[in-house]
């Protein structure tokens, strides 16, 4: 709302090219005193008395509020419901250029919240396109033009930076920042399940990476039990794929399929193609876990070729260690060694996650091959990348490698250390990721007869 006198002369202007007395704008709620002193700029008047002079004077309360016509408002905001449109549908790239010029026209008409929704646009397509450090900075600005708002409106860009976060190899951060916005809502009784779901299924992936699967459970648990409140469908979708994880990790091999196609079915229904993507991606890994390798195979190439085809290139190259790994267990090594060095060829920008995977897989690749040293460079590397994520749940199996490498080849002592490390590591991984006591239950309304979440193992 602009200063009261800026409103006051806007009042004056339009009550006298209406041909109105003070009094007659004023008639039945207010005295013509109040509009005279109002538009003299010597009070500010109140929402209420805004509407109603807006009424009065045929216009809208923006217009009269802030100057600013309202159609140019709602115009601005359906071009960005176009814009993510073409994210969804198109190439980043597109929509990335049509956000910049929606956040120039918000910043030229002062609307904080659409140039946040400009800028969440902007990170999720910098996101797409491995442009992470561009991504976390679009969505802390979007944090920052949302400060005032309610927590819900701003679970987006939060979500949205644990995202970037998590990519670039961060995960405990990411855990950080998402439990901490999980503890902000309930303490705050401000217990949107959209918002809820969101911020739980994120959390999902880095507890996983990290070895705290009772927490990622649990999140998962609280993730279906509100599933049914929840609005946006993509968001469901989106929980789903989620979802499939902990099932996963439990042996629960048909209850991630099923997880997976019911994500699958509702992302080809939106025309969500990157996430459509992603659910391939995902059955890819779920076959591969089940050792069937070629549709395994299938899988994971149909979720490359949709992400390179949109132009996600740290997307793309995450897939294909996945797929190197199969192509290693079928036997093809020549084609795995090729895509990985492709993705360390991206440097630092595909996360220490992904580019710990890729060197773990080349050193089991040199050692099958009988090159003990090169096995051993990898594994070290691999090592050193998955300590500094905090990617407890790889680092256990990896120690073991190197463990049994080292033995083989006479080094009893290092084989030992090695050993040691990975046991240290296995011990903390069950449920705690170090950052404190875990995110507070969701307040859940009891409802007769409502059917007992997926994760409850109550006898």
């Amino acid at each position: 709302m602009d200063e009261p006198g800026q409103i006051g002369r806007r009042v004056q202007r339009m009550r006298v090219e209406r041909g109105l007395t003070q009094k007659q704008l004023a008639h039945p709620s207010y005295t013509s005193a109040y509009v005279s002193t109002l538009e003299s700029g010597k009070v500010r008047p109140s929402e209420t008395a805004l509407r109603f002079l807006a009424d009065r004077l045929g216009t809208s309360y923006e217009e009269l509020a802030t100057g600013r016509p309202a159609h140019l408002a709602t115009e601005l905001r359906l071009a960005l419901t176009d814009a993510q449109r073409t994210l969804t549908t198109g190439a980043a790239e597109e929509a990335a250029a049509r956000y910049r010029r929606l956040l120039t026209e918000a910043e030229e008409l002062g609307l904080a919240l659409e140039q946040a929704q400009a800028r969440l646009g902007l990170g999720e397509c910098a996101l797409e396109s491995g442009e992470l450090q561009a991504a976390i900075g679009h969505f802390e600005e979007a944090e920052r033009l949302l400060a005032d708002e309610p927590l819900p409106l701003r679970a987006r860009p939060v979500r949205g930076r644990a995202v970037a976060h998590l990519l670039a190899g961060e995960l405990r951060y990411a855990c950080y920042l998402l439990e901490s916005a999980i503890d902000e809502l309930g303490v705050s009784g401000l217990a949107d399940p959209d918002a809820l779901v969101m911020l739980h299924a994120a959390v999902i992936g880095p507890y996983m990476d990290m070895g705290a699967h009772a927490r990622a459970a649990h999140s998962a648990e609280l993730a279906l039990a509100l599933a049914p409140q929840v609005s946006d469908p993509a968001l469901v979708a989106g929980m789903h794929r989620q979802v499939a994880r902990t099932f996963l990790a439990e042996g629960r091999m048909a209850e991630a399929d099923a997880s997976l196609a019911k994500a699958q079915e509702i992302y080809g229904r939106l025309q969500l193609s990157t996430d459509l993507a992603h659910c391939h991606w995902m059955r890819g890994y779920v076959l591969a876990q089940n050792g069937e390798l070629g549709p395994a195979e299938r899988e994971l190439r149909t979720a490359r070729d949709m992400l390179s085809a949109r132009r996600a290139g740290l997307y793309t190259a995450q897939v294909e260690v996945e797929l190197a790994d199969v192509l290693r267990r079928l036997g093809r090594q020549e084609e795995a060694t090729g895509l990985l060095d492709a993705l360390l060829d991206l440097g630092n920008s595909h996360g220490a996650v992904h580019a710990g995977g890729a060197h773990r897989l080349l050193g089991l690749m040199a050692e099958e091959r009988g090159e003990t040293e090169s096995a051993e460079e990898h594994y070290v590397q691999a090592l050193s990348l998955l300590e500094r994520s905090g990617a407890t749940g790889d680092l256990a199996d990896l120690c073991r490698l190197l463990g049994d490498l080292l033995r083989r080849t006479g080094r009893v002592e290092a084989a030992m250390d090695a050993y040691r490390t990975g046991l240290g590591h296995r011990a903390a991984a069950p449920g705690t990721t170090t950052l404190g006591p875990a995110p507070a239950a969701a307040f859940r309304p009891a409802r007769a007869g409502a059917p007992r979440p997926a994760g409850d193992r109550t006898r």
